[in-house]
């Protein structure tokens, strides 16, 4: 799809905004891990090399769904936060989870992952409200850093 050309449909719009596995996997470290820092993100499972992990940041940031506190103004102290619009994805993130989970192998996950898991097959809703909670709470707590 040409960047020049904007979406005619709303799928495609989203897909556009994003289309690529890492962006919505930062968005998952940042809204249901409270990861923050680049290198909590490096540290995640998948393993994303540092030029793409900068370049998503970027992006997602262009964008509108991520933001950064920089409290002291340097590298050391820079946190990547969702937006109102990037705590929208969460959703998104949610289903995906659902759409997949039941064939991945239990041996592999982690317990913060068999713990979503088991959340999300109790009550996906009471997932969803909790984790935007939980979040927009966290938010809060670093935004006293400003």
């Amino acid at each position: 799809m040409s960047s020049k050309t904007p979406p005619t449909c709303a799928i495609a719009q989203s897909i556009n905004v994003l289309g690529d596995k890492w962006s919505l996997l930062i968005l998952r470290d940042i809204i249901l891990h409270k990861k923050t820092r680049f290198k909590e993100f490096k540290s995640s499972k998948e393993k994303i090399s540092t030029n793409i992990l900068s370049n998503r940041l970027k992006s997602l940031m262009e964008k509108g769904l991520i933001e950064k506190l920089n409290p002291s103004g340097s590298k050391k102290s820079t946190r990547y936060l969702a937006t109102s619009k990037g705590i929208l994805t969460l959703p998104i993130i949610i289903e995906l989870y659902i759409f997949s989970i039941e064939s991945i192998d239990e041996s592999v996950l982690d317990e913060s992952q068999m713990d979503i898991k088991f959340q999300i097959s109790n009550n996906r809703n009471l997932f969803e409200e909790k984790s935007k909670a939980e979040y927009l709470a966290f938010i809060e707590e670093l935004s006293q850093l400003k």
